[in-house]
């Protein structure tokens, strides 16, 4: 079990990271629409090509997405079943963080029917 003081486990560092930037989001966004060739990727993107492509492998690296080339285009595909862990992680967090807040309201509702 991991420890919770210490945040996500470290495969998570990765996916976190990817997604913190703008311009690896809106890769995300599009790619949910079905796979892209990086030049379409690239195309409205106020960015050189180089940069580009080093968004593209912190995205590979991350697992979020995958690429393929055929002939001189390079295809990238999103890879959905990736974000999982992030996903469960900010579950747990969420039910833990409910759970404080039924235990105050519970707290509160006992001050209420007993003030002292």
């Amino acid at each position: 079990m991991e420890n919770q003081a210490l945040g996500p486990p470290a495969d998570l560092d990765a996916l976190y990271h990817a997604m913190s930037d703008p311009t690896r989001r809106a890769v995300v966004e599009q790619l949910v629409a079905g796979p892209a060739a990086v030049s379409e990727l690239a195309g409205p993107l106020p960015i050189s090509l180089p940069t580009f492509l080093k968004h593209l492998k912190v995205l590979e690296r991350s697992g979020i997405v995958r690429t393929e080339k055929q002939g001189r285009v390079r295809t990238c595909h999103l890879q959905p079943e990736r974000l999982g862990p992030a996903e469960d992680w900010f579950a747990s967090q969420r039910r833990r963080m409910e759970r404080r807040l039924d235990r105050l309201a519970d707290l509160a509702e006992d001050l209420e029917r007993n003030p002292q």
